[in-house]
């Protein structure tokens, strides 16, 4: 465990071991570049998300992977352990992660892509074990867990970052550090508007040579492979698709306003699917209130399961424009109020030459440009484009994010304290909707 240590501190002194050699050149200057640049890695949880991480890792250098763990042996583990042996990550295949950290003593850190409901064990068995830790949101389907997490991380002084990408996507900290501060461009914020919709689709099922073992799945937490398979829909599992989807644009709203909710009324229902194997909510609406230092914002949110109508997305609305943003590459613009005011359109103008903005498409109006409107018509302004692409697969960035903090360059994009405010705002919509009432936030509930 000193040596892992030692390796670990390099990595996070980069700047300060550059320094000793240039006094010293050539001392150990083999070995500090290979251990500044090499990370050691285990997945653990190697589903469809683990996965899709996965593919993202494999395009940032430096990384070996060492091990991969997954309790579905006959398919998702062989799988990647064969994947990873494809791109000569030599690797070992556990099956329980116990096992794979008494084993496994060379591991720098550990990508946890799990159902949430074990995301609390595994990250701190992780870290105890002197491992630093990426783990996907939600952090944890309980309150409890994800503050023993905090706490976990505050006593073994691990990495923990939690997997809301967004929070290091180019087109959303640019919005965040450039657009939301400026005054001149919302203005006031007083309402915002999310949602994810997304089509009506049948359970996940897997043929029968696939199965998991029964005594397996008892194992590890599922009755059978119907839960295991669809975990996300069932209570003290996963937190229905208030979590899975409605968590990484919530934490947008706390992000860009800089604030947590005042307080939280919510509406939702199981009204689609078979209550029996649907028992978290397949609709939810839900109306947050915060208080931040302009005033009040009224935050209204949706995810429904049965419609993808208008997709995925987050609106800011000030008294002076409003902010259209969604990790979907092709929306996202910015309208601003009164433009037919002079002085409005000469600021525009000023935001367009200064990069800050991208000047609009303008509209074909039928060569009609002096045709009067009646007072109850209306004339969509015109979107000004974000100046800032979106390049790489939408997890790349926040996970090359976790591994420049390992070698000490940069802080985490999403902490666990982040993390955990973001899973009190989020798992609090389900107790609204078992409550049927407005439910208040308090200053502490955001503190583990």
């Amino acid at each position: 465990m000193s040596d892992k240590m030692n390796r670990r501190d390099f990595m996070r002194s980069t700047a300060a071991v550059s320094a000793g050699l240039a006094i010293a050149p050539g001392l150990f200057a083999a070995e500090a570049k290979e251990k500044a640049d090499d990370i050691n890695v285990a997945i653990l949880g190697a589903g469809s998300q683990g996965q899709v991480l996965l593919d993202s890792c494999l395009r940032i250098p430096g990384l070996r992977f060492k091990a991969v763990c997954d309790i579905w042996e006959q398919y998702n583990l062989r799988k990647v352990h064969r994947l990873l042996m494809k791109y000569r990550h030599e690797n070992n295949a556990y099956i329980d992660y116990r096992e794979m950290l008494d084993k496994e003593k060379d591991l720098d850190a550990v990508i946890i892509a799990t159902p949430d409901f074990w995301h609390s064990e595994h990250a701190i068995a992780c870290m105890e074990a002197g491992l630093d830790v990426y783990c996907e949101k939600e952090m944890s389907n309980t309150i409890e867990g994800a503050k023993k997490m905090v706490e976990a991380q505050k006593k073994t002084g691990q990495l923990l970052q939690i997997g809301h990408q967004r929070r290091s996507n180019p087109r959303y900290l640019y919005c965040k550090d450039k657009l939301m501060t400026n005054d001149e461009i919302l203005g006031q914020v007083t309402m915002i508007n999310g949602q994810w919709n997304r089509s009506a689709r049948p359970d996940l099922s897997a043929p029968e040579r696939y199965h998991i073992p029964q005594k397996v799945l008892k194992q590890y937490g599922f009755d059978s492979m119907r839960q295991f398979r669809n975990w996300r829909w069932y209570r003290g599992l996963g937190g229905g698709p208030i979590v899975d989807l409605g968590a990484h644009q919530i934490d947008v709203y706390n992000w860009f306003l800089g604030a947590h909710p005042k307080a939280v009324i919510a509406n939702g229902g199981t009204d689609y699917y078979d209550k029996e194997t649907h028992e978290w909510y397949d609709v939810v609406m839900a109306v947050y209130e915060y208080e931040t230092k302009k005033g009040t914002v009224r935050a209204f949110y949706q995810t429904g399961t049965t419609n993808s109508n208008g997709g995925y997305y987050e609106t800011f609305m000030g008294d002076k424009g409003t902010l259209t943003i969604s990790e979907a590459s092709s929306r996202g613009a910015l309208y601003p109020e009164n433009l037919a005011d002079i002085k409005v359109a000469q600021k525009w103008e000023k935001f367009v030459s200064s990069g800050l903005v991208k000047e609009p498409v303008k509209e074909d109006t039928g060569g009609d440009e002096d045709a009067l409107l009646d007072v109850r018509e209306t004339v969509a302004p015109p979107a000004y484009e974000i100046p800032v692409t979106m390049e790489k697969k939408y997890h790349q960035p926040h996970l090359e994010n976790f591994f420049d903090a390992m070698r000490g360059k940069v802080e985490l994009n999403c902490p666990a304290e982040d993390g955990y405010a973001s899973a009190v705002t989020v798992l609090k919509v389900n107790e609204a909707i078992q409550a049927k009432k407005r439910l208040e936030f308090k200053p502490e509930d955001f503190e583990a």
